[in-house]
């Protein structure tokens, strides 16, 4: 018996992109992001939703997409890694569908390098990279993250 996947699909640019459905906990309007001195490159800030101050990773930067201005139509999908909630900054969401696990191809053997990559998943109008939140940031990132959290957020609510 073949085990069903679900993923939730976003775009950036023409790309189209998934995250395992459960780790995403909701998805927002693009809302104003407060900078954080410190922060690794890949976090353009942080917000605050309902008193959690959750910081945006720019994940155009780490797949190396250009930059673009943030606008209203954006949306940011709060989601949590093993060790905390973050907010990805993406162009559009376009929902979750459902995979058959045995058409996920795994990323190390199309993509040897991107541990941040879980898989790739073969569509009608092109592929789908999945990938896997709990290895996007580096243990270096993470720890500078933590830092610049600690370091700017004291006493915030």
């Amino acid at each position: 018996m073949n085990t069903t996947l679900l993923h939730v699909v976003f775009t950036l640019d023409e790309g189209h992109y998934a995250l395992d459905l459960s780790v995403v906990e909701r998805i927002i309007q693009s809302v104003e992001i407060t900078p954080l001195p410190e922060a690794p490159d890949i976090v353009l800030g942080i917000i605050n939703i309902k008193g959690e101050i959750i910081p945006v990773v720019n994940i155009r930067r780490r797949f190396r997409l250009s930059e673009k201005d943030i606008e209203p139509t954006n949306r940011l999908i709060i989601a949590h890694t093993l060790k905390r909630t973050v907010a990805l900054l993406v162009d559009v969401v376009l929902g979750v569908i459902e995979t058959p696990e045995d058409r996920v191809v795994k990323a190390n053997t199309v993509l040897p390098g991107l541990d941040y990559v879980q898989g790739v998943v073969k569509m009608e109008d092109g592929m789908i990279l999945i990938h896997d939140l709990n290895k996007f940031l580096s243990l270096e990132e993470e720890q500078t993250l933590d830092t610049a959290i600690m370091n700017n957020t004291k006493g915030v609510k």
